[in-house]
């Protein structure tokens, strides 16, 4: 595939998956074993396969249901896209011990996704966790 192939199931993955809570579409974009490396310090360890993915999806629906990414940005090279995102969506339940606060969210990062085949096969992730967390009034170091 080229890159404007893979910029494009980057694109379709958050349009038609991660925006509508289509859950059930993640294998149609990620591959059974990807591996994902999140850039929080809530989850510092890799995931493997998307049974883990999709956990992590499930946990992401509760804390914020309404969960919307738009894509900043987009970059391709080879088999890799980077994408800076920003997310918007309600504070809805517990988040590293902050309770709900009904108040709407908004942070941005950056992924990089490795494409073969047309579906995500790894993923790295670097967010702004740790300003959203200051938004919400835990202190953070």
């Amino acid at each position: 595939m080229g890159i404007e192939e893979n910029k494009d199931v980057v694109r379709r993955f958050v349009a038609e998956c991660v925006n509508t809570h289509r859950e059930d579409l993640l294998p149609r974009f990620v591959d059974e074993a990807v591996t994902m490396h999140p850039g929080t310090p809530d989850s510092a360890q890799a995931m493997q396969g998307i049974d883990e993915l999709r956990a992590a999806y499930r946990r992401f629906r509760i804390l914020v249901p309404d969960m919307q990414v738009t894509h900043d940005l987009l970059i391709g090279e080879g088999p890799y896209v980077v994408a800076r995102w920003t997310t918007t969506g309600t504070h809805a339940s517990e988040l590293s011990g902050i309770p709900a606060t009904g108040d709407e969210l908004r942070w941005g990062g950056t992924d990089i996704y490795r494409i073969e085949g047309g579906r995500i096969v790894e993923w790295w992730r670097n967010d702004d966790f740790a300003g959203l967390l200051r938004r919400l009034g835990r202190r953070v170091l």
